[in-house]
């Protein structure tokens, strides 16, 4: 037989026996004898393949169109290798953009803080069946967490195949997660990122802060579910796992000893000189508080007492015709300015709402630790805040007779005390600011610390009904600051929900007329003069 005969023959053997020796191999798992064999007689008839038609094979490589599909092969093998390097460097190095209007698939900068600050191992074990269609989801959610930080790990588990290590958490329920830090863990039920860092939150930290809010004086009440109501604050307090409480302070010895801050919101009615006393006596001994002050003119004790503080309120009340831009009324002010040198507002950059609230201003004194934090817009300014006085011409500025803004409406100041040396120690250990709680200055040897004094112009803003956004956000980072947590102080996930495309009536009918009329007709008549034109020609 000519060896021209065997060109084909002998090459189509030395393919299937090199691919029978691999798939053998691939199905055993094993280099037994069988696959071994295969590859090499495989091996063996390639080699004589070589041998006999080395005349053929060089002619073969020789044609000009051998040549094309050899350097086609050659680009493409260099363009494969590009690609799969380009792979390769983006699951290392990634580069995304969430184009949802609430970042759904992107984590919050709150998640990312914690996640940044764990200093021991977190493990997340996943109970999921292999076919559950949410299991993605959970993988691509714990894969961000990993991604962020090298302390998170996460593996699933398969409850139908792994019963030992299901029962060993005493799993009894599918889309189950477990997370583990140290010789504590908890358990979260859904594939939801607020879950997943509250839970994450209650592993780490070390000791539980408790809130305090006065009542007694008609203040806002946390267990009210109405629109005026807080207990949205309470629910969001919680989720960060700190505590909240009533205290009824006119029959109070005295601000509890575990109090972190002590909050007073809204109130009615002016305080007696007795709860003022408490206060300043918690202050004095390195509290912190934070006083929710509304437009009034029946205040004028805690007023005072604010005052004694560097604290000035005046009896106005802010519009801003900004407001108007979001479709509310002139009477709820909106913040768009935040001092970018304090801790609370250093990184906030959303819009908050004041409905009905009065300017509060301190004279800054970074020093002392003295900051105006938020104020509104330029096209704000203040009236008197007594309502029955308030005319139609308050509605439009009047240079002679309005104060125009920015109008600050948040304000804090440190309070120097002196606790002795041990309380300063135990302050500077768990991290406490120097020199007013502001500057980079160190604590000196004399025993001193920092008690904390903010004051809102408003109470409303943290209510139900305006306890969103902006406002959430805000709120929580002004206690988590007052309550030395630092770490949560962030921007926070926001729940996904319906995100409906609202159209004016202009645009509705540009829509209508578009989709309904304009373009439906012009394909009925681009038809119609085809239809005719072939009759025509026909």
């Amino acid at each position: 037989m000519k060896a021209k005969g065997l060109f084909v023959p002998l090459g189509l053997l030395s393919i299937v026996l090199l691919a029978a020796g691999g798939l053998v191999y691939a199905i055993t798992g094993e280099m037994s004898n069988l696959p071994l064999a295969l590859i090499w007689v495989g091996l063996l008839v390639l080699l004589l393949f070589f041998y006999l038609c080395f005349p053929e094979i060089r002619e073969f490589i020789t044609k000009r169109s051998t040549k094309y599909a050899l350097n086609t092969a050659i680009m493409t093998a260099v363009f494969t290798v590009i690609i799969g390097l380009i792979a390769g460097m983006s699951v290392k190095y990634k580069v995304r953009v969430d184009l949802t209007q609430d970042n759904r698939y992107t984590l919050s900068d709150h998640t990312v803080k914690i996640l940044k600050s764990l200093n021991e191992d977190v493990e997340a074990i996943a109970f999921y069946r292999s076919d559950e269609r949410t299991r993605q989801a959970m993988s691509d959610l714990l894969g961000e967490y990993a991604y962020h930080s090298p302390k998170f790990s996460f593996r699933f588990v398969d409850p139908d195949r792994d019963p030992i290590e299901t029962a060993k958490y005493g799993i009894t329920s599918y889309r189950t997660t477990v997370l583990k830090y140290g010789n504590k863990q908890e358990i979260i039920g859904t594939e939801s990122e607020n879950k997943l860092t509250n839970s994450l939150l209650k592993l780490v930290s070390k000791d539980v802060k408790v809130f305090y809010f006065v009542t007694g004086h008609g203040e806002k009440n946390i267990d009210n579910k109405e629109d005026d109501g807080y207990s949205y604050v309470k629910e969001a307090i919680e989720r960060e796992n700190h505590q909240v409480r009533d205290l009824l302070l006119v029959s109070a010895e005295k601000v509890p000893d575990d109090a972190s801050v002590l909050v007073v919101s809204g109130p009615e009615t002016d305080y007696l000189q007795a709860e003022l006393d408490k206060i300043t006596a918690f202050v004095k001994n390195g509290g912190r508080v934070m006083f929710m002050v509304d437009p009034s003119g029946g205040l004028a004790k805690i007023t005072s007492y604010l005052g004694e503080f560097g604290f000035e309120l005046a009896n106005d009340l802010i519009f801003d015709k900004m407001s108007q831009v979001s479709g509310s009324n002139i009477a709820i002010p909106v913040v768009v300015q935040y001092h970018k040198e304090h801790p609370v507002t250093r990184e906030f950059e959303q819009f908050t709402f004041f409905p009905f609230a009065r300017s509060v201003h301190i004279k800054e004194e970074p020093a002392k630790g003295s900051w105006d934090i938020a104020k509104t817009s330029d096209k704000s300014w203040t009236v008197t805040s007594d309502l029955k006085k308030l005319t139609k011409e308050d509605e439009e500025f009047n240079p002679d007779k309005h104060k125009r803004g920015p109008i600050s409406v948040v304000a804090v100041t440190a309070v120097e005390v002196n606790l002795g040396g041990n309380k300063a120690k135990d302050d500077k250990a768990k991290g406490g600011e120097s020199k007013g709680g502001e500057t980079g200055g160190e604590q000196d040897d004399s025993m001193k610390t920092w008690g904390k004094v903010m004051v809102v112009g408003d109470s409303d803003f943290a209510s139900n009904k305006f306890m969103k956004a902006g406002n959430k956000d805000f709120l929580l980072n002004m206690l988590n600051w007052l309550a030395e947590e630092h770490t949560l102080i962030s921007i926070r996930k926001k729940e996904p929900g319906l995100t409906p495309l609202l159209l004016t009536a202009v645009q509705g009918k540009i829509v209508f007329w578009l989709s309904v009329v304009i373009v439906p007709s012009l394909l009925l008549v681009a038809g119609l003069g085809v239809t005719a034109r072939r009759r025509r020609g026909a």
